[in-house]
This record gives structure tokens, sequence and C-alpha cells, in this order.
């Protein structure tokens, strides 16, 4: 697969054009329906601005949250339509009517640069489906497909790769540069090249540490899915969760690191606690000692120094995942720490995945990072070397 070849927006003409432009504006809102983080949206706005600067008629289709193909008051675009309306300084037209009930001559009344939005395609049971007659609804609306939700890129739904089979297609500015960076970090990355894996399961990882353990130079596995490496060392890990049939997978992968001479490093201190829960007694242990019936819940302050020097010492750094149990705060100090020293290091640095990301932004230290990527799935997929059926269907140049 090669995503490089694919068609951009620059690579066609969508002057005075009707442009469908696909999104990823599945933002967090508070309690109040207001959008608490608006990172997904701004991510956007080069594409966005493109098209306005182009005279384009850009007609946007986005989705928000899980409302399993039936209509949600409190998942409706509506706020992410006043939000573009004011950052782009222009009136974006946010229309709620039943796509079924939308046709092609409903938007020749949108001038040269303006813009619609359309109500989340996920309130529509077709669009999981890639339900042909669907997507055929939506390519008539436009001339053009755009497709600028890299974070759904690894899911084949009408709006994406229904979508783009029907209509010229091409990436927008957000895909290109996701793919240009992953690309750059797998294929020519400069050297010490540092992996840090965390998160729960060694099963959620194992297509992309498999892809990556003979790319990097260091892997540091951290997280819940330590214990499962932990075990397979014969170390005690109290009730720590771990993955009893993926012990043997842990040792192929320990052996494969060795006869690749990749350093596999593994925490050597852990926080404990004596049950999951987010105020629990806790303790500092090292990771071959950890007490019987107590649960292992972020790194200790050996194994921070520890990952700091490595990450200190490294010219290309990958991070997914969080090293403890980032969404209680008492067990969040490692992921953090983690975060600080990517942020203050001079390497080329890319973050991706949800709790990574949230670090990131809770400490403010979006600048230090040289790409946040805004794919979740689609990274994982990406980095495990898998295809991703909504740019695959684009138009290669």
């Amino acid at each position: 697969m090669n995503y490089l070849n694919k068609k951009s927006v620059e690579d066609i003409n969508v002057f005075e054009k009707k442009v469908l432009l696909r999104c990823d504006f599945n933002v967090p809102l508070d309690k109040n329906g207001n959008i608490s983080n608006t990172k997904r949206i701004d991510d956007s706005l080069q594409t966005i601005c493109y098209l306005i600067k182009n005279n384009a008629k850009t007609i946007i289709i986005s989705h928000l949250g899980r409302p399993n193909g039936s209509k949600k008051a409190e998942l409706s675009l509506k706020p992410i339509a006043d939000y573009l309306t004011k950052i782009l300084n222009v009136n974006v037209k946010f229309i709620s009517d039943d796509i079924k009930n939308i046709f092609p001559e409903d938007f020749d009344s949108l001038k040269n640069g303006e813009i619609a939005l359309l109500e989340n395609i996920r309130f529509y049971k077709e669009e999981p489906l890639n339900d042909l007659d669907f997507a055929k609804k939506l390519a008539s609306f436009a001339d053009v497909f755009v497709n600028d939700a890299f974070g759904t890129a690894h899911r084949a739904h009408a709006s994406t790769e229904g979508v783009a089979k029907l209509l010229p297609s091409v990436c927008g500015f957000l895909i290109k540069n996701e793919v240009n960076v992953l690309c750059r970090i797998l294929n020519n990355p400069e050297r010490p090249f540092l992996a840090i894996l965390g998160g729960s399961k060694v099963s959620d990882k194992i297509g992309v540490i498999n892809n990556l353990i003979d790319k990097v130079d260091t892997l540091i596995i951290a997280g819940g899915m330590s214990y499962t490496f932990l075990n397979a060392l014969g170390y005690s890990i109290g009730n720590s969760i771990f993955e009893a049939d993926k012990i043997s997978l842990a040792t192929d992968i320990i052996t494969k690191a060795k006869d690749l001479n990749v350093k596999l490093i593994l925490p050597v201190d852990n926080v404990v606690g004596k049950e999951f829960s987010a105020n629990t007694d806790s303790l500092i242990v090292d990771s071959d000692s950890i007490p019987e019936g107590y649960i292992g819940l972020d790194i200790g302050p050996k194994s921070e120094r520890l990952f700091s020097d490595i990450i200190k010492n490294s010219r290309t750094i990958l991070w997914n995942g969080p090293v403890g149990v980032f969404e209680w705060e008492k067990f969040r100090h490692g992921t953090l720490k983690i975060a600080q020293a990517i942020a203050n290091s001079r390497a080329v640095s890319v973050v991706g995945g949800g709790d990574s990301s949230a670090a990131i932004s809770l400490l403010e230290l979006d600048k230090g990072i040289s790409h946040l990527s805004t794919g979740g799935g689609a990274t994982l997929a990406f980095l495990e070397g898998k295809s991703l059926p909504a740019i695959d269907a684009l138009d290669d140049k």
C-alpha cells in the first residue's frame, strides 16, 4: 500500500465545484452540550480554508459519538456549525433535514465559498453498513469528494469508502499530513528510534509490536500489558492484570527482540494498590516483587527516570498508550512524566491514542510534540501495517 501516491485536494480542480468533504468532528462535549476540546475541528481548518479560497461550495459530513443509527439531540452537529461559523467568519448553513429528503438541487443556493454542514451521519444505520444506495445519495450532492477524516480511515463506511468509489476522490491536508508523518517514522526514522507502547492488553497491540520490532532500536512496553511480560519473566505480579493466554507470545517477543538486538524495556518498579479503584491505598515496589493481593496501577519513580533517560537519548519517538491508569488522577503521574520527557526531547515525536494525546493536552505540551495523530484505531491499524479502506479507495496520482 503506497499511501504517499494518493491524490490530495491540491492535485485536482475544486474551483467553484461542489465538494463533499468528510471530516472527523467527533469532539468531546460537556454536560451542557458545549464543545470542550476543538482540536479535531481545528485540524481540519486547513482543508476547509483551502476550499473557501478556491470558491468551492463545500458540503461537510461528519459523525459525533455513537448514536447507533438513531437520531439523538445531544449528538447533533449544531454546536459544531456554530463554532465553524465563528472561527471561519462565514455563515455555515446547518442542514438538519433527513438526508433521504435532501436532493442535489437543494445545494444550488450555496454560493461560491459557502459551507453547508449535514447532520450527524451516524444517525443513519446505512452509514456503518456502507449501504450502496446511501453512498449514491451522498455522492449525488457533489462533483468531487475530499476525505479528511483520518480517524475513520480504518472503517469502510458509506461516507468514507463508499462515496470514494463514486466520485473523483482525494484526501485533504489532514490525511496527507498523517500519512506523510507515519510513513516517515516507519520507513526512514532518524535513529535511535524508540517506540513506547502502553495500554491494558497485549492482545490490543500484538500487530503493532510485530510490525515495529524490526524497525525500532528500543521498545518500551508499559501499562497493564507489561504485567504479562513481567509474568513471562517469572516475576511475581500479585493480582495485576495480565493475559494468561499471551504468556508464550510475550516470551516469543522477548526472544525476538534479543535476536534482532532490539532493547526491550519493561518497568523496573510500579505503583501498586490494594484494589482496582481510584483512591485505593498504594505503595511503590520493584517489578519483580509485587506483593500478593496488590495490583499494578502505574510505573514507579525509577521507571520514570529510566524511561526519561531513554527518551532524552532518542531521535525518533513513537508513543501510543498510557503507562498507568490515566483516568484516575492518583495513577496518571507516570503517563504525565512520559509526556513531559517527550515534549522536552529533541526527537521527532509522534503521539497517538486518546490517553496519550490527553496527557499532552492536559499539560499544554502540544508545541513540544512534532505530531499529535488524530487517529486512534486508524493510527494503530497503520502501525500494524494494515490497509485503511477509506484511503485505499482514494484516487492515485
